[in-house]
């Protein structure tokens, strides 16, 4: 019902903003229009200033979480750059044991 509103609100022209202006002056009375304007310009600031806090408590609330996560992020990288460096010894020790036969395979041959 609210988003017919805004695409009514979003098709009016300028003739029509006047209709409705002027009706709004009718049914109100000119004397009571610049009470009515102040009550929402009180409304809308009270919805801005509510819209500050929720905005201030959701980055309250998330800078937490982000801690958290930087910090998993940065353990779960060090055990991976743990079993990196495991692997890299593995195929050291590896290559140099080939080459180790290698060399025994070639000595026993030129015997």
């Amino acid at each position: 019902m609210i988003c017919s509103v805004f695409l009514f609100l979003d098709s009016l022209g300028g003739g029509e903003v006047m209709v409705v202006v002027m009706v709004i002056i009718m049914f109100f009375g000119s004397d009571k229009l610049p009470g009515i304007a102040k009550t929402i310009g009180k409304g809308l600031r009270e919805i801005n200033d509510v819209k500050a806090q929720i905005q201030t408590e959701i980055e309250k609330n998330t800078s937490g979480l982000q801690a958290e996560l930087k910090k998993h992020t940065s353990e779960i990288q060090s055990e991976i750059e743990k079993a990196g460096e495991g692997m890299k010894r593995q195929i050291n020790e590896a290559a140099t044991a080939i080459k180790d036969e290698g060399k025994a395979i070639t000595d026993t041959t030129k015997e």
